[in-house]
C-alpha cells in the first residue's frame, strides 16, 4: 500500500512510525515531514492545507490511501478535494470537520443527536459574554469558537481573565465565543476511527494541557499524556461509543455530512456522569504517541477500510498488555513567544533505553546537519512499561538524557496513577 501522510508534528511521526513498521506499507511519503520521520519515510515539502498540492502528490505517487494529520488541511477542504481525485482518504470533510473548526456547530449537533455535554452559550456581544459569565458563574469556561491549536480554552476563576478572553476572542475572524458551565472530575480522550456508518474505538488515554505541575500555568497543546487507564471504568469505551461517537456519526449522516475519520472524543466523567468537553476530527496529540504505541494490529489496515467503508469487515484493533507514557520536551517561552534555534542532543542516548522512542515535533536540522528546536514543542518521549508507573520512570529517565537548554516539561506526568487516582483534572 502506497501512503501519502500530511503533517509536520509528533502525532505525525507517530502515525508514520505505525504505519512505516507495518509490511502492508510499500511507500509511505510525509508532506512536508520532519527529521524524525524522514528517518522512516521519504519527506517531500508542499502545503498540506492546499489541496491541489495535495492532489497532485497523491495522484503522481498513485497513492493507495492518504492520511491527513493536522486539523487545518481538513477544514480547508484537503480531504473533499483528494476524495474528488478518486484516491482513498482517511480523513472528515469540510463540513463534516466543522465538529472541530466550530464548537458551537459541534454543540448543535450534539443536541440533535442527545449526546451529553456542558450547558453552553454562544456569544456574539460583548453583552452577551457578560451575561453567559453571569449566568454559569466561576470556574469560568471560556472557548475560542475556531480552530486554536488546543490553546483557545481558557478555565479560571477569575473573572477579568475570563472576560479578556471572550473579548480577545469576539475580536477575532468569527466574532463568536462559547461560555460554558464547568465540569467537574478528571478528563479522557478516546479516539473512534469512523467510515461514515460503523465506528471503532481504540484504546483510551489521558492527556495533561498545563504548561505546569499540578495543571498549573497556561494552556498548552498538551504536555504529555498515557494510556491505557487503570482508574477509568470497565465499559468506558463501550458507553462512549453508545452515547458519545455513533450518535454524532449517524446524526452527520443524517445532515448528508458523513463523517470519515478520526472523531476525538474529549470527556470528563463528573459526578453527574459522562459529559463529552469537546470533539476534534483528527489524532489528538499528545494522546496519539501514547495510544499509538500500543497498538499491535494493522494501522494502515484499519485506516484504509475506513477511508473506503469498509470498516464493519475489517478486524477489531489489538493492543498491547503494556502500558505507554509520553513526556513533551518545549522550548523555552512556550506557549508563548518561544525561543527556537536551540541545539537538541541526546536522543540517540534516550533511546538506548529498552522500550523508549522519541518522537520530533519542533525540530530541523541547520546547513551543517545540526539538530535544532524549531517550534513550541520539540519533541515527545514516550516508553513503555508493564504498568504506568514502569513506562513513567523510564520515560523521565530518558527525557533526563536529552539536551535543549531552557527546555520545559512538566514532571508529573501520569503521577497520580501510581497512588490509584485519576490525573488531569480541570
Amino acid at each position: 500500500m502506497k501512503i501519502l501522510l500530511l503533517g509536520s508534528g509528533a502525532r505525525e511521526h507517530a502515525l508514520a512510525r505505525a504505519l512505516a513498521r507495518d509490511p502492508q506499507t510499500t511507500e509511505l511519503v510525509v508532506a512536508p515531514g520532519n527529521p524524525g520521520t524522514a528517518a522512516i519515510a521519504t519527506n517531500l515539502n508542499i502545503d498540506p492545507c492546499v489541496p491541489d498540492e495535495v492532489v497532485a502528490l497523491a495522484t503522481q505517487m498513485r497513492a493507495d490511501l492518504v492520511v491527513v494529520g493536522p486539523e487545518a488541511p481538513l477544514v480547508a477542504g484537503v480531504a473533499d478535494a483528494v476524495r474528488d481525485a478518486g484516491i482513498p482518504c482517511f480523513g472528515p470533510s469540510a463540513e463534516a470537520a466543522r465538529l472541530e473548526g466550530s464548537k458551537a456547530f459541534a454543540k448543535e449537533v450534539m443536541a440533535a443527536a442527545g449526546v451529553p455535554t456542558a450547558e453552553a452559550a454562544v456569544c456574539t456581544t460583548e453583552a452577551e459574554l457578560n451575561a453567559a459569565l453571569d449566568r454559569f458563574g466561576s470556574p469560568y469556561v471560556v472557548k475560542e469558537d475556531g480552530l486554536a491549536a488546543g490553546k483557545g480554552v481558557v478555565v479560571t476563576d477569575e473573572r477579568p481573565v475570563a472576560l479578556a478572553h471572550g473579548r480577545a476572542c469576539l475580536s477575532r475572524g468569527g466574532g463568536r465565543v462559547v461560555v460554558e458551565d464547568y465540569l467537574d472530575g478528571p478528563e479522557a480522550s478516546l479516539f473512534c476511527v469512523c467510515d461514515g456508518a460503523t465506528v471503532r474505538p481504540l484504546a483510551p488515554a489521558q492527556d495533561f494541557k498545563r504548561l505546569l505541575n499540578d495543571d498549573a500555568g497556561p494552556n498548552t497543546g498538551g504536555m504529555g499524556a498515557y494510556s491505557p487507564l487503570p482508574w477509568a471504568p470497565a465499559d468506558l469505551t463501550e458507553q462512549v461509543v453508545r452515547e458519545v461517537a455513533q450518535p454524532v456519526v449517524d446524526e452527520m449522516a443524517r445532515r448528508g455530512a458523513g463523517f470519515i475519520g478520526l472523531l476525538y472524543c474529549g470527556l470528563a466523567l463528573t459526578s453527574r456522569g459522562l459529559r463529552v468537553v469537546e470533539f476534534n476530527v483528527r489524532f489528538g496529540d499528545p494522546e496519539t504517541q501514547a495510544v499509538l504505541a500500543r497498538l499491535t494490529s494493522s494501522l494502515p489496515e484499519l485506516l484504509h477500510a475506513a477511508a473506503t467503508g469498509a470498516l464493519a469487515e475489517a478486524p477489531e484493533p489489538v493492543w498491547s498488555e503494556q502500558c505507554a507514557v509520553d513526556v513533551v520536551i518545549a522550548a523555552p517561552g512556550y506557549p508563548g513567544t518561544v525561543t527556537t534555534g536551540g541545539a537538541v542532543t541526546g536522543i540517540e542516548a534516550a533511546e538506548e533505553l529498552d522500550d523508549v522512542h522519541v518522537l520530533h515535533a519542533g525540530t530541523g536540522t541547520t546547513e551543517r546537519g545540526e539538530l535544532v528546536a524549531t517550534g513550541g514543542r520539540v519533541l515527545s518521549v514516550v516508553a513503555m512499561g508493564a504498568t504506568v508507573e514502569d513506562a513513567r520512570a523510564r520515560a523521565y529517565e530518558a527525557v533526563k538524557r536529552i539536551g535543549l537548554e531552557g527546555a520545559q516539561y512538566r514532571t508529573d506526568i501520569a503521577q497520580a496513577v501510581g497512588a490509584g487516582g485519576a490525573d488531569g483534572t480541570e
